[in-house]
């Protein structure tokens, strides 16, 4: 898997997180003024990685 940075057509920064053949597993769901903000953002869903699955 790898995060892709990218700036979308807003110019603002954005990421996916794509799998090695591609698909797109996850996205950021906003733009980003700023790219430090982005790469924060991607460093939020990296530190969720022992949060809890719920389940309705």
């Amino acid at each position: 898997m790898v995060y892709h940075v990218y700036k979308d057509t807003q110019n603002k920064w954005r990421w996916r997180l794509k799998a090695a053949n591609g698909n797109i597993l996850a996205d950021s769901g906003e733009g980003y003024t700023n790219k430090s903000d982005c790469l924060a953002g991607i460093a939020s869903v990296k530190a969720s990685g022992a949060a809890p699955i719920e389940e309705d």
